[in-house]
């Protein structure tokens, strides 16, 4: 009888050393901080965003996200309102935002190569060609599917009329809503043209193609960069270090994107993702 209760007394000592030790571990855990994420609603940088949310995370960091336009986006981390952007599209695409704001943060490193923006089209549109489309204006409505006005490529698109002398007008949106005009005319087998870019889930989804670009207005392939506000780093060194070691490819990153559209909650895909790729996120984690 005695053992028993020395026994059972020794099993509730080892469950209150465990329990002690797991709130000290969460103790420790927030004592890290929060990390506030800006982002923009757009396929890629959803996934880049809510993947590094999952994975600051898993290090131990609260974080935050706040969905913007662009220019917000960029603004909020120059002035110190955000710590990160992991949405940098250079050297084309946002190189007014960096222009202005580059002293203001710092380009933390390269996350993904071989981005690459464009004029998108189903496979089966007859034009190959930008300068090819004003003989098709009428199959195409005279119109381009954009997205949200502050986007990137959105101004190139409107250079991209200028340039070519279209008789098309830019119609603004979203990401989503493009994708559903994409979807819509696709299943109607009606041209459409859309402002584009890889990585994106909708060319493991549909037969599409980028339209040449032969005066090369878009630029060509593009990277995506991680923006800190300045003192991040200082702040922060653990976090920026996983910020900075933040590095995939067109691949990894169309495998998370096509888990959020077919999953219908980003981050719930993303932690799975981050869950069944641990040899990959622990490059990114500090190697202590």
């Amino acid at each position: 009888m005695k053992q028993h209760l020395l026994n059972r007394r020794i099993r509730l000592a080892g469950v209150a050393l465990a329990a002690g030790v797991a709130l000290a571990g969460t103790a420790q855990a927030q004592d890290k901080g929060s990390v506030h994420i800006a982002y923009v609603e757009w396929a890629s940088t959803v996934a880049s965003t809510s993947v590094m949310q999952a994975v600051l995370e898993q290090a131990g960091f609260d974080v935050e996200t706040s969905s913007l336009s662009a220019a917000a986006m960029w603004q909020s981390v120059a002035s110190g309102d955000t710590d990160v952007l992991l949405a940098g599209w250079l050297p084309v695409t946002h190189e007014d935002y960096y222009a202005k704001l580059k002293d203001d943060v710092v380009d933390a490193g390269i996350s993904l190569e071989g981005a690459k923006l464009g004029m998108v089209v189903p496979a089966y549109t007859e034009a190959g060609s930008i300068d090819e489309l004003n003989e098709y204006v009428d199959d195409f409505d005279g119109k381009i599917t954009g997205i949200d006005p502050g986007a990137g490529v959105m101004r190139l698109t409107e250079d991209v009329i200028t340039d070519y002398d279209l008789d098309y007008s830019l119609v603004s949106g979203s990401g989503a809503t493009m994708t559903a005009a994409l979807k819509s005319a696709i299943n109607n087998e009606e041209d459409i043209a859309v402002t584009g870019w890889t990585p994106h889930w909708m060319f493991a989804r549909w037969d599409l193609k980028f339209l040449d670009d032969p005066k090369e207005t878009y630029g060509g392939a593009e990277q995506i960069h991680t923006i800190t506000r300045q003192g991040l780093e200082e702040d922060m060194p653990e976090a920026y270090e996983i910020l900075s070691n933040f590095k995939w490819d067109t691949e990894l990153m169309g495998e998370v994107m096509l888990m959020q559209e077919e999953g219908g909650d980003p981050d719930e895909a993303a932690r799975k993702w981050v869950d069944e790729n641990q040899d990959i996120v622990q490059q990114w984690l500090p190697q202590n």
